[in-house]
């Protein structure tokens, strides 16, 4: 159940109730692909930071450990000993973008391993099927992700897939819940639009996947090399087709400035890797724009990464200098201390974002926040 609490222009702030828990929106999900966020961050460390939904990968953990390994320790939650919501995506993306050989068919994607090449098949069904054994929260529908530059009638015929694989889902999801040995009977799905770059298409797929009455919508296909501006510009003219009354997620964006932007054209969910891949190699989000720790003018500088961030890194006082020295040797402790940093600037800014959304001045927000960064 999706409740909108507040609305300035397109922009809302609502609540999203699962069996796991609320989930305040606009929310930033924190990437644990394989159950665990890079950078040696616990579940423990999550909590603090202020996280409220984990994303693992659905492909990612079939492949290893096996998602019949993790049905059979109690799920996901219970594997990773993390209590609030889990979302699942889907493996598609993961399908289309690792595996060198593959054969996308009506039924499904034949394709190698990128671990050891064995051969792996995935459909609706099997994505349903693998999900449903981890026991996630929220489980995004199998799609094909084509490029963003493919050409017309490639899309158009990629797309035309993809709906007719998300009433397969959808049946099979419906199936799996009603099992005596489901992991979790209200497991939610979320359906995908795509479309590339074509206005018209997106627009069609959003009112025609609209009809499936899901618990959320997810915008995919985006942030994989078409302009900021193209992007900006797919999100205005979708949202508006998708259902008022259910949650918007926008998958695998992006940069501050990008959920800012994002936020403004109506999208409640969103993840992203940035903050941990650019923490791992010392490049840190602050109020005052990014740093990165390599730079020599760093060695002695005794200050937090940032004055007055309440991180658990910041707020303990562990210079600068001193993350430098630790990213500089190979230390993991100082790849862990900047990606508790970054997650913890994401999740404190979606916290300021949620804050300006209810006090009406989401847009004051937005110019001050984006004059700083």
């Amino acid at each position: 159940m999706y409740r909108i609490i507040k609305q300035e222009g397109l922009a809302r702030r609502g609540e999203l109730e699962t069996v796991h828990g609320k989930i305040q929106t606009p929310v930033f999900m924190n990437v644990g692909t394989s159950a665990a966020i890079k950078g040696a961050v616990s579940t423990e460390d999550l909590h603090k930071i202020g996280t409220q939904v984990e994303l693992s990968n659905t492909y990612h953990l079939h492949v290893r450990p096996g998602d019949l390994v993790i049905k059979k320790l109690g799920g996901l939650h219970k594997f990773m000993l993390w209590d609030k919501p889990i979302l699942t995506d889907s493996g598609g993306f993961q399908v289309f973008s690792l595996a060198s050989l593959r054969k996308i068919k009506e039924e499904g994607v034949y394709f190698n391993s990128h671990i050891d090449g064995r051969k792996i098949f995935m459909g609706p069904e099997e994505s349903m099927r693998i999900q449903s054994n981890l026991g996630s929260t929220i489980a995004m529908a199998f799609d094909e992700c084509p490029p963003s530059m493919a050409d017309r009638s490639y899309v158009e015929n990629s797309v035309a897939r993809t709906t007719r694989w998300l009433g397969r889902c959808k049946q099979e999801m419906m199936r799996l819940n009603a099992l005596d040995d489901t992991i979790n009977p209200h497991q939610m799905l979320f359906g995908i639009n795509q479309g590339a770059v074509f206005d018209d298409i997106r627009i069609e797929h959003a009112k025609r996947i609209s009809e499936f009455d899901l618990d959320g919508y997810a915008l995919g296909g985006l942030a994989v090399g078409e302009t900021h501006e193209q992007m900006y510009h797919i999100i205005e003219e979708t949202v508006p087709y998708l259902p008022k009354d259910k949650p918007v997620y926008l998958m695998g964006v992006g940069t501050p400035a990008n959920i800012l932007e994002s936020v403004e054209r109506g999208v409640d969910f969103f993840d992203c890797v940035y903050p941990s891949r650019n923490g791992r190699h010392g490049h840190l989000y602050t109020n005052h724009g990014k740093i990165n720790l390599f730079n020599a003018k760093y060695e002695l500088d005794e200050r937090p990464i940032e004055e007055g961030c309440g991180c658990p890194v910041c707020s303990k006082g562990y210079s600068r200098a001193y993350i430098r020295h630790l990213l500089k040797a190979g230390e993991m402790l100082g790849m862990r201390f900047c990606v508790l940093h970054n997650l913890y600037f994401y999740n404190t800014m979606m916290t300021e974002i949620r804050d300006a959304l209810d006090a009406g001045k989401f847009a004051e927000y937005k110019k001050k926040k984006l004059e700083e960064l």
